[in-house]
């Protein structure tokens, strides 16, 4: 991979044109704990600049035919097919992940499939047949027929998690801006410099000036200014809880539209017939996918007391395994956590765990590898009431539940204030698919750990408001508009 230049300097993107901002701070790579580069750091101005640029395109944008529209998005992706290669040693630097995730999810196929995806023009919206209704006050009987239309929504923010930007960021902008919107990205503040590259790729693509936008900041006035503005009509944010509550909030005063993807803590039920091994190695993902940087993390296990003691013990062999190291040696399979912070907070969460009495079966330790490392980690004998049960720790770390029967296993399921991604592991499918049923969650796989990409994506509870991917994501960045007349 290409090395990386950390005097480069960037720029913020608005109304087309590279923006110097009142500032900079370092981005460090998890790892080495080296600067990668210097970010640019907006405040409100810089900020206000490119909400204003976002309105003035919109006009403009959504009248531009579909066809147009969507033949953009594919000279992106063409563009980033070329590109990204170039752009991985940048993109792992800063956010830690192992040369295979990176290659494979933050620059590669999670990127340019979304943009590939929504560059296929299509319409959502629909006719309904006439419907015969009796005279009222309203008017007088007839056939009266109705066509539904799928309208731009306008300005949408798009502020994104640092886990996997790139990707995350394709999945908000392409739909929102295959739909007619335009856009304000608002990175994580720990690694936005490879969306600033996705910037360029979209300026050299061709996109109108003010069509998107990128703003970044290291704090939270910036963003908190731009939900609170009049002139952003939705937000589309992937994050934290504790965040998305503080988004609803900023948005209230101007009724803001709002997409949210929150927390998880994913359960994974295996029944007494469950394949353990598969199970297994499902579970294993927490550990040697992100460090288990993901929300979707099947991170609480509901194992029957039958295979308890086997499951345990299997994950404690496989969690040995997994040794942490460099994230550049294509060998490794657990990179550092994103930062000095997350790190802490994780092993405060296992610390947590242990006094409340869990079985630490394995890892918690802190590797002497330099960088921001949690070993992988296993707790058992867990009960439902403990924090480290029900807090996401966005790490490591896999907790262990025992139950009796499948009753007991939705019970402990559900008992969660999150709801994004369940699992559930069965010998007899038409079992799993019943525990699935029963599950308060938006999603849910059934002895596997694979998401549909082109399913409805989001949670119920704390875990998010609203639904995205495939044709839902086109709906998620629309307002429905229906016109109706006498036929």
């Amino acid at each position: 991979m290409p090395s990386i230049d950390p005097q480069e300097e960037w720029r913020l993107l608005v109304g087309g044109e590279w923006v110097a901002a009142r500032s900079t701070y370092p981005i460090v790579d998890p790892y080495t704990t080296d600067p990668v580069g210097h970010a640019p750091d907006a405040g409100v101005p810089e900020a206000s600049a490119a909400i204003s640029a976002a309105r003035g395109a919109l006009d403009s944008w959504r009248s531009t035919p579909i066809e147009e529209r969507c033949a953009l998005l594919g000279r992106l992706a063409d563009l980033l097919e070329e590109r990204a290669p170039g752009w991985a040693a940048l993109v792992q630097a800063e956010t830690g992940s192992t040369v295979t995730i990176t290659e494979t999810l933050q620059v590669a196929g999670g990127l340019i499939d979304r943009f590939r995806y929504y560059s296929r023009p299509r319409s959502i919206d629909s006719a309904e047949l006439p419907l015969a209704q009796g005279a009222s006050a309203l008017g007088a009987a007839g056939l009266v027929a109705a066509a539904v239309h799928h309208e731009p929504v306008g300005v949408v923010l798009c502020i994104t998690p640092y886990n996997f930007p790139l990707t995350n960021v394709a999945g908000k902008i392409a739909p929102a801006l295959a739909m007619g919107n335009t856009c304000i990205i608002k990175p994580a503040p720990q690694d936005p410099l490879g969306i600033l590259r996705l910037g360029e790729a979209i300026v050299d693509a061709g996109f109108p000036p003010g069509v998107v936008n990128i703003v970044v900041s290291s704090g939270a006035e910036v963003p908190a200014a731009m939900v609170a503005s009049a002139d952003v009509n939705m937000v589309s944010f992937t994050g934290s809880t504790e965040v998305g509550r503080a988004i609803y909030a900023d948005g209230a005063a101007t009724m803001t539209r709002v997409l949210m993807e929150l927390g998880g803590k994913g359960a994974l039920v295996m029944t007494d017939d469950a394949d353990v091994d598969a199970a297994v190695r499902a579970i294993a993902t927490v550990w040697g996918f992100h460090s288990g940087q993901i929300c979707t993390a099947p991170t609480r296990v509901i194992c029957h007391r039958s295979i308890y003691d086997r499951t345990v013990e299997t994950l404690g062999v496989v969690a040995g395994m997994l040794i942490p190291g460099d994230p550049t040696d294509r060998g490794t399979l657990v990179g550092p956590l994103i930062s000095e912070a997350q790190r802490d907070r994780v092993e405060a969460f296992v610390a947590s765990g242990v006094e409340a009495g869990a079985t630490l079966v394995c890892g918690g330790e802190r590797p002497d590898l330099g960088g921001w490392f949690v070993a992988p980690t296993l707790l058992a004998d867990c009960t439902a009431d403990m924090a480290v049960v029900r807090e996401e720790a966005f790490g490591p770390v896999v907790v262990v539940l025992p139950h009796d029967d499948d009753d007991e296993a939705v019970a402990l399921a559900n008992d969660s204030d999150y709801g994004l991604f369940s699992y559930v592991y069965a010998g007899d499918l038409a079992r799993a698919h019943g525990i699935g049923r029963r599950l308060e969650t938006g999603n849910v796989a059934l002895n596997s750990i694979q998401p549909h990409m082109e399913a409805p994506f989001g949670g119920f509870k704390m875990s998010g408001i609203g639904r995205d991917r495939g044709v839902w994501g086109l709906m998620a960045y629309s307002e429905l508009q229906s016109v109706s007349w006498l036929a």
